[in-house]
């Protein structure tokens, strides 16, 4: 059933709760594994203001992804 709100209708209705936390739990988790993976790729190259900046910042894996995959190859590696 559409949701009808009082400025009129509107077709989608806002999330449940529990749609919301759900959602959240599963950027959590994301997030979560994909700084691990960085910060650790960070520390084994020695690259103290990449582990500081992806420590701090949170972008939900975007920054983390490009850094492993862009930036923190290791030396040698292709």
């Amino acid at each position: 059933m559409p949701y009808i709100s009082d400025t009129g209708f509107m077709p989608f209705a806002p999330l449940e709760i529990w749609q919301a936390l759900s959602l959240f739990g599963v950027f959590m988790v994301w997030s979560f594994i994909w700084k691990g993976w960085a910060l650790w790729r960070a520390a084994e190259n020695k690259h103290k203001p990449w582990f500081v900046v992806l420590l701090l910042v949170n972008t939900l894996g975007i920054l983390e992804i490009l850094y492993i995959f862009v930036w923190g190859k290791k030396p040698g590696e292709k």
